[in-house]
């Protein structure tokens, strides 16, 4: 298999809409059944005056580019430091991007850090992290 080449600056993103099932299933998955996030009416009292989704369901997004496309499969999620800006609402289509912004060798493997926002189709920020992530030299190489 042949490596795959990294450089600093690197970006790879992700989009979904996020449904009301959708809320629904992390809640059952996780027992998050926070009544702002599955309770219309409870919600409407709110200071968002709807429901909202879980921050980690867009906060994941993140963690979807890193696993799947940027640095990609074979890594190993380390650590995430994330902030949550904005709500996300039930039909938000959240994109998240993620940007690689150094790499130190150790060892057989590098550790990275990377960048990522999730944005609404408002192009608003929602939520912005620092995450780092273990690549095994064996699968990449940063040039």
């Amino acid at each position: 298999m042949a490596k795959r080449c990294l450089r600093i600056g690197d970006k790879g993103g992700f989009s979904k809409k996020i449904t009301e099932k959708m809320v629904w299933e992390f809640a059952e998955l996780t027992g998050d059944y926070s009544r702002i996030h599955v309770d219309k009416e409870f919600a409407k009292s709110t200071r968002y005056g709807r429901p909202i989704a879980h921050g980690l369901i867009a906060g994941s997004f993140i963690s979807t580019v890193m696993g799947t496309e940027l640095p990609g499969s074979g890594t190993i999620f380390l650590d995430q430091q994330i902030e949550f800006l904005l709500p996300v609402y039930y039909d938000d289509t959240i994109t998240a991007t993620v940007e690689l912004c150094s790499v130190e060798e150790k060892h057989s493997v590098y550790i990275a850090e990377l960048y990522g926002e999730c944005m609404n189709q408002r192009e608003e920020i929602v939520c912005r992290a620092t995450a780092h992530q273990m690549l095994p030299k064996e699968f990449f190489e940063v040039l």
